[in-house]
């Protein structure tokens, strides 16, 4: 069972808390790993290239020249592939890249990880984060305090809009949930940030 220490948003440490390893403690499957962040990747594609094939391109319903006795190589149409103007050999069409994961697939890749997260001691946990106010100059005092180093996650047990906002216009911090954490932001963090209560709630959730 992994112990690691507690800090407050001043970047003390006020204690050490016990991390379940059914969660955090889990033998990473690096292939269910990889198919979450290629699932959630294929997910946000929104497939709507288009281009026109040589049937759907405007023009050319009459051959260009004679078969025959021209010089030229036969032509049937100036909407041919090889024209200036002409359609796309195998143009792509709108298409759906998305496909599906059961659950206990997604809930262990998400165990995965966390636990990769602690290995590499890129976990932060912190006793609570709470704002009075919007202010995105002590949210980047808030992660100076915590060593916070390149693109941070940080994931809260309950949403609170003044820690949300504070944080929406720093470029390297993304907020969520624990209701909607994913493998792709947590694999994609050099800095994951837990609240108490949001190590809790994954504990129940994912135990």
């Amino acid at each position: 069972m992994a112990n690691v220490s507690v800090y407050n948003m001043q970047g003390q440490e006020v204690g050490n808390i016990d991390l379940n390893d059914a969660v955090f403690g889990v033998e990473v499957n690096e292939n269910l790993l990889h198919m979450a962040v290629v699932q959630q990747l294929a997910n946000n594609r929104q497939g709507t290239q288009k281009a026109k094939t040589r049937s759907e391109v405007s023009g050319g319903g009459r051959k260009p020249w004679r078969q025959k006795g021209t010089g030229h190589a036969r032509q049937g149409s100036t909407r041919a592939p090889q024209w200036t103007g002409g359609g796309v050999v195998f143009a792509p069409t709108p298409r759906d890249y998305s496909f599906k994961m059961n659950k206990k697939e997604k809930q262990a890749a998400v165990r995965s990880a966390l636990t990769d997260r602690v290995q590499q001691n890129k976990v932060i946990v912190l006793d609570q984060l709470a704002m009075s106010e919007f202010k995105t100059k002590e949210f980047v005092k808030v992660m100076e305090n915590l060593k916070a180093a390149g693109k941070t996650l940080v994931v809260m047990a309950d949403k609170d809009e003044h820690v949300v906002k504070s944080a929406n216009n720093i470029p390297a911090v993304k907020t969520t949930l624990t209701s909607q954490i994913n493998v792709y932001d947590l694999m994609n963090a050099q800095t994951v940030i837990l609240t108490k209560d949001a190590v809790a709630k994954l504990e129940e959730v994912y135990a």
